[in-house]
């Protein structure tokens, strides 16, 4: 709490500082606008909403009107990402100050609840569905927190005409909290500079003994800026981020045939197995972003990456938590009293290209190297790699409602990715095709209770999407399709042993998408998909078969639009299946056929509503509890889902 009130206090002096700073005029410059990277058609630039009849006052654009009301606002401070900037096709996006799903604050609700995680903000989490790894390369394999890492690729770049600051503070159930901080600035008119800071600390839902009995405790920062040169040859993006993210597992509940005092819904006084053992996940990238125009509508362009990530896990195995070690992972490779499993993986990574457009054609080419390793300190010698990718991309861009893309690139030897998409105003469809490395953790690990050298053949998947449109004033409806074949995949098994599948696995995935409103007031949302799978390799994948998401609510300004609500319902439904269970000394989910978390519909209430700029929502979670069959629900085996709490949160946005 403390901490959370130095953060909030020096925030408040940094504002009151930026606010002392703007005071000083920033000398004009020719052309002043948009930053808008070379290559970038002029068409699609945006307005800039501080030129266009503004005159002169004191060597600095007035921004007040003749009715002396102020200017400064979302149109006024806008932002980009990289992979617009890379691709010729820059995009500025106002600052968010909509009410559609503000409630879902929580990275596993921002991603409509389509990630398996363990019942509380800032633990473990994986996808429901399969998704096709981005980096056809080595990874690290420690993947259960990158939801709650702000990495390069995501990373928001800033065009502001004043100082711009944005508090999001959320307070959940139960001491479930978030922060979020955010600054950016324009220097001059070709130079902005920003950060963010986020903190994360959620108590146990689980048997907590103290107010301040965290589960997850996070801090995370980034530093970014651009910069365009005055002829507007030169364009850099460059940004610093750092996440330490601390969980205090506790294994799960302890099955009442094991001990029959213990109770699976008593929530804060449940029995859990773990007190004494934590993890803790140190992410550190530099990343850098730089092209030069030689000639109109060609560019060089050259990418840098420094990243490292270091996992570890302690348990004392001289307490009571050896229980929990004794039952289900008795090995003891390294140590009999302590568990300390420590990975770091780093990276280097340069990759040099060049792109451009023709007419509405847009073009890239590149050669990428990475290397790195990952090291232990029960590895002999660090795990290292090298590779060497060719790629490419093309795109044809007819409006902004017919374009097609295909990208492809190849890691010398062996692995491949080749990607197409088209996209028409009733109908978006993909083809993805690919041969990635497993990971290096599935490659070679040595922690105190498994240990393994494999040596697995690449993974191979096709995907099909595709999407129907159909969009009308009052509703809309998007049937949809994915089907995926995936073959040598590599999972861990019920034994918590990677594996390679001998077998390959296919997944039919139909679904839909329909919104129906009346009269623009009263809507009504739902999204539903049905998974199929077959093959020999079927049952290496954990899907739920029916996965539904529905929700009903008003929205409409009040009080002459000065008051904007937002107020619903909202459930979510997933058919029973053997979900995976999860390791916490190896940060694993693994396959399991014992624990059926079994079918539940949860319903929520929430309220969203904004004043001016600044953003409330309530939301009461779990409506239902203790209205169904059973008194609650499971997410993962032995780890229950939210019992009836509610959260509130704050966005407050400061233009000037």
């Amino acid at each position: 709490m403390r901490l959370k009130v130095s953060i909030l206090f020096l925030f408040l002096i940094w504002v009151g500082l930026i606010d002392v700073l703007a005071q000083f005029p920033n000398r004009p410059l020719p052309n002043q606008g948009q930053q808008v990277p070379p290559g970038a058609p002029r068409e699609r630039q945006l307005v800039d909403p501080g030129q266009e009849g503004q005159g002169e006052q004191g060597g600095r654009k007035k921004l007040i009107d003749d009715s002396t009301k102020m200017v400064f606002g979302p149109k006024t401070s806008l932002y980009f990402f990289e992979k617009d900037v890379k691709r010729n096709r820059v995009k500025k996006y106002e600052i968010d100050t909509v009410l559609n799903n503000f409630h879902y604050y929580e990275p596993v609700a921002k991603s409509g609840w389509l990630y398996q995680d363990l019942g509380n903000v800032g633990s473990a989490a994986i996808p429901i569905f399969y998704e096709v790894p981005r980096m056809i390369g080595v990874t690290s394999g420690f993947h259960v927190y990158d939801l709650y890492y702000n990495s390069s690729d995501s990373i928001k770049y800033y065009d502001t005409k004043s100082p711009f600051s944005q508090m999001n503070a959320f307070w959940g159930g139960g001491n479930r909290n978030l922060l979020d901080l955010v600054f950016a600035r324009n220097v001059n008119p070709r130079w902005n500079v920003g950060f963010n800071l986020s903190t994360i600390r959620a108590r146990k839902t689980l048997n907590p003994n103290a107010r301040d009995d965290n589960f997850a405790e996070q801090n995370s920062y980034s530093f970014h800026t651009n910069y365009r040169s005055e002829n507007e040859k030169y364009f850099l993006l460059a940004n610093f981020s750092r996440m330490k993210h601390k969980v205090r597992e506790q294994g799960g509940i302890v099955p009442p045939e094991i001990d029959e005092n213990s109770i699976l819904f008593a929530y804060e006084d449940a029995k859990v197995w773990l007190r004494n053992s934590r993890v803790n996940d140190l992410r550190q990238e530099l990343h850098l972003y730089h092209e030069f125009e030689l000639v109109k509508g060609w560019q060089v362009y050259h990418i840098l990456d420094r990243k490292k990530q270091e996992v570890f896990f302690f348990s004392n195995l001289n307490t009571a938590d050896s229980v929990f070690f004794n039952l289900f992972n008795p090995e003891r490779f390294n140590d009999n009293d302590t568990t300390l499993n420590l990975n770091a993986f780093r990276e280097w990574r340069n990759e040099a290209g060049f792109k451009g457009d023709i007419g509405p054609l847009y073009y890239n080419a590149y050669l990428r190297f990475r290397s790195g390793n990952m090291a232990s300190p029960a590895f002999d010698s660090p795990n290292r790699f090298n590779e060497l990718f060719l790629g490419g991309a093309l795109r044809g861009q007819i409006n902004d409602q017919w374009s097609f893309e295909a990208e492809g690139e190849y890691l010398i030897p062996g692995a491949f990715r080749i990607k197409g998409l088209f996209v028409s105003p009733w109908l978006e469809a993909s083809y993805t095709k690919a041969l990635y490395k497993p990971t290096s953790m599935q490659m070679m690990y040595a922690g105190n209770h498994h240990q393994w050298e494999n040596d697995f053949s690449n993974i191979g998947v096709d995907q099909i999407k595709g999407v129907m449109k159909l969009d009308f004033s009052s509703w809309a409806f998007r049937p949809n399709l994915a089907i995926n074949r995936v073959n040598n995949f590599v999972y861990f098994n019920e034994e918590q042993q990677a594996s390679q599948a001998s077998g390959e696995a296919f997944m039919l995935i139909p679904g839909v998408k329909s919104m129906f409103n009346f009269r623009k007031k009263l809507f009504w949302e739902s999204e539903a998909y049905y998974t199929l799978l077959s093959g020999d390799g079927a049952d290496n994948f954990r899907i739920p078969e029916l996965v539904l998401n529905t929700r009903i609510y008003f929205d409409s300004p009040m009080f002459n639009e000065n008051l904007f609500v937002q107020i619903g319902l909202e459930g979510r439904y997933r058919s029973d299946y053997f979900a995976f269970n999860y390791n916490p000394s190896m940060q694993q989910f693994f396959l399991q056929n014992d624990f059926n978390v079994f079918a539940y519909p949860v319903l929520d209430f929430f309220l969203n509503a904004r004043i001016q700029r600044t953003r409330i929502l309530l939301r009461m979670n779990h409506l239902n509890i203790n209205m169904m069959n059973q008194p609650g629900y499971f997410v993962t085996p032995y780890f229950t889902g939210l019992r009836r709490s509610l959260d509130i949160g704050i966005s407050w946005p400061l233009f000037d």
